[in-house]
């Protein structure tokens, strides 16, 4: 398969050098090298993203065993997981299927995109910086994953080696 068009993130002018700025923002949060890298695997996996690749990549090479890389898509039945990484996948979960919720989803209609009771579980685990850091990290992810679908990005595209 190859790209429909170059990546729209290097089209306008600036674009990357902002997301860089977000991205260095975001690392000051105070995560682990691996709960946003799992995290943005999860959002892929449920976007059907091309991304999973890399974040399976990027994941091994933190250090990440095989056996939890592979055990994300079914976090909730596999043992390998802390309290503090389930909240945080479920939360990819939640935001990244926001438009499942209803016709109405950008609405008040939808109170409790978020339910208090994972809010609540979360908070025992994160502050509010980390708490930031996993929201904005979260919604990065599903940019990108939107700009990656939308171009039909194949799968172990490196980001130095786009192709128009």
């Amino acid at each position: 398969m190859q790209s429909r068009m170059k990546d729209p993130a290097l089209v306008p002018p600036d674009a990357l050098t902002s997301s860089g700025s977000f991205f260095k923002s975001v690392n000051q949060g105070a995560l682990s090298d691996q709960l946003p890298e799992i995290v943005a695997l999860r959002a892929g996996q449920v976007n059907g993203c091309d991304c999973v690749h890399t974040h399976v990549r990027n994941l091994r090479a933190t250090g990440e065993s095989d056996e939890r890389v592979t055990a994300v898509a079914a976090w909730r039945e596999a043992p390998f997981f802390t309290d503090a990484e389930r909240g945080a996948l479920e939360l990819a979960e939640e935001v990244t299927r926001l438009a499942d919720r209803s016709p109405d989803a950008v609405s008040d209609a939808v109170p409790d995109a978020v339910p208090d009771k994972l809010w609540e579980r979360l908070s025992a685990h994160f502050d509010e910086q980390q708490l930031s850091a996993l929201i904005l990290s979260i919604g990065v992810t599903n940019m990108f994953n939107c700009r990656t679908t939308g171009v039909r990005e194949p799968a172990g595209t490196s980001w130095s080696r786009r192709r128009p």
